[in-house]
């Protein structure tokens, strides 16, 4: 099986101002690239990876300072766009704006890719153009590496590497017999069918506070000045962690609930879906939640729906 690692990066400056070169040429790539396939469609036409692989090539001639990012690199980079392009739609692909997106990009070969561990708390890889860059090493590697990609987040870099970890998913789970239902909500975060909640807290007092207080300050700033970027930094800082904890949280619930633990198995075929008043089986469920469209409009679920209220 494939899984990923992620490590927070330490740069030196050279290394910081090339990965910004590398993010902001792969930028221009996907730009470009996408333009010219909307181009083509308007005219009822086509264009692939193939073609633009082919014109990058001729690009590099003409404008040298695409060469300076690795070339697999902008070739990857148009291999996300063409995925992105058949799944989505050519004019539903956003651009890459140079204000909103984080800088990213995607070392492909991962026979030109090393990693080393150089201590307790720390390694090293070394990857194309950028050389021996450290790592935190937070976790175990744990396999062998197939591609590493390169984002900035916030004003910290961080790797993740896809690595081959010699698993294979199992043909059958270990309990079949077992399924529970899963109901999302927006207070508590999952609530399985068997009683048990999923939800922490993703900030903790003194976060709270203090983004309170900065966006207090944000409001006195003026709009472009030196300590509006300031303040905004700070901002992020604390909303990064917090995007960090809450991404976190989700993939450690997803993996208890699809562990021989929690089967999340909602079979429909089967009669076996639980809904979120009982299941749709022959014989009803005993437990039942309240009736929220009651307890918010005053009235039964019938009659909300007759009135055109939309029912959970």
């Amino acid at each position: 099986m494939l899984s990923g690692r992620r490590y927070r990066l330490e740069l030196d400056s050279t290394q910081a101002g090339l990965c910004e070169m590398f993010g902001d040429i792969c930028r221009v790539v996907w730009n470009t690239a996408l333009e010219q396939r909307r181009e083509y469609r308007r005219r009822g036409a086509w264009m692939d990876y193939v073609p633009q692989a082919a014109e990058l090539v001729e690009a590099k001639r003409e404008f040298p300072w695409l060469g300076d990012a690795p070339s697999h690199v902008l070739r990857q980079t148009l291999r996300d766009l063409d995925r992105a392009c058949r799944e989505h739609g050519t004019f539903r692909v956003r651009w890459r704006s140079k204000a909103r997106w984080s800088p990213s990009f995607r070392f492909p070969a991962g026979n030109l890719i090393t990693v080393e561990r150089i201590g307790r708390r720390w390694g090293r890889a070394k990857l194309p153009k950028l050389g021996w860059v450290r790592f935190r090493w937070s976790r175990p590697l744990g396999g062998k590496v197939r591609s590493a990609t390169v984002t900035r987040h916030g004003r910290h870099w961080m790797v993740s590497f896809l690595v081959e970890d010699g698993k294979d998913t199992p043909q059958r789970h270990a309990l079949p017999d077992r399924a529970v239902g899963v109901d999302r909500g927006v207070k508590v975060a999952a609530t399985t069918s068997d009683g048990t909640f999923h939800n922490r807290a993703y900030a903790t007092t003194g976060e709270t506070k203090r983004l309170r207080r900065l966006h207090q300050q944000l409001a006195r700033c003026t709009r472009g000045s030196n300590r509006r970027r300031a303040v905004l930094a700070k901002i992020n800082a604390i909303t990064g962690r917090i995007r960090h904890r809450r991404a976190d949280f989700c993939a450690q619930t997803a993996h208890t609930l699809t562990t021989a633990n929690a089967l999340v198995d909602i079979l429909n075929a089967a009669g076996h879906a639980v809904s979120g008043r009982g299941d749709l089986a022959t014989r009803r469920s005993v437990k039942r939640q309240p009736p929220a469209t009651r307890a918010r409009t005053g009235r039964s679920p019938r009659a909300a729906s007759t009135a055109g209220i939309p029912v959970p």
